[in-house]
């Protein structure tokens, strides 16, 4: 009979409903590298995904007989080349628009407020921030900003994230903004009132791409007077359902 884990495994912390365990677990070994790892050792498979070793080894000869992994000559393993030919179909097939959207309406529908989507656009040797993407609050009271808008990039929450997120060499060397740029990287996101108008609030947390690059803001707006810390949660949350995709 087979021993009982002491500890759940994280594939069973995080389990699909309906799924199959022996596929979530062999999906956490792939999730284990992170960005700089070449390749994992069987201990280091085990250690992450708190899986047993023999558990593991069993399911690392699948993954590299599917050629999702490639076993190197000194024991650990790498991504295989199946990856590779998945991520040119993925990239050839990807699109924004399918993605960021329908995330931005559902911030809408959660808030009630005006969501939208910046980054960073270069321009000759310096940038700009451009609203890529936007969706409006139902209320009748409410900024009125469109794609393609560029909008500060010193002023308003999004800016902020752009900066404070962005390249360490452009962030302002000022002791009071230096300050500010620490504590809302330490926290994760940037909500402030009138920072870009007297009149507005903002609420906005960072995207990051796949390696760990910034890729953009998604940012809540709304009048001074609807300014709701609550909504902060909800950014995060669409926030971190972008990060990876873009």
């Amino acid at each position: 009979m087979p021993r009982k884990a002491q500890t759940e495994s994280v594939a069973d912390l995080h389990a699909a409903p309906g799924g199959a365990a022996a596929v979530d677990r062999a999906l956490s070994l792939l999730s284990c590298f992170q960005p700089g790892d070449e390749a994992l050792s069987l201990a280091q498979f085990a250690e992450r995904t708190q899986l047993y070793k023999s558990t593991a080894l069993r399911l690392l000869a699948s993954l590299a007989h599917a050629q999702l992994l490639r076993r190197l000559e000194d024991g650990r393993y790498a991504l295989g080349p199946e990856i590779a030919r998945l991520h040119g179909l993925y990239a050839a097939a990807f699109s924004l628009d399918a993605v960021v959207p329908p995330v931005l309406r559902e911030l809408v529908a959660a808030t009630g407020e005006s969501a939208a989507y910046h980054v960073r656009q270069e321009q000759g040797g310096t940038w700009a921030r451009l609203c890529l993407y936007r969706v409006d609050s139902p209320h009748v009271v409410r900024d009125h900003v469109r794609p393609g808008d560029l909008l500060p990039r010193d002023r308003g929450a999004g800016a902020r994230i752009l900066i404070a997120f962005g390249p360490e060499a452009e962030r302002p060397r000022g002791a009071k903004e230096r300050r500010l740029y620490d504590a809302i990287r330490a926290q994760g996101y940037c909500a402030m009132v009138g920072d870009r108008s007297a009149e507005l609030g903002g609420i906005s947390a960072p995207v990051f791409h796949a390696d760990g690059r910034l890729a953009a803001a998604l940012t809540l707006t709304m009048p001074a007077h609807r300014y709701d810390e609550r909504h902060v949660e909800p950014v995060l949350a669409c926030a971190k359902q972008l990060t990876g995709l873009v």
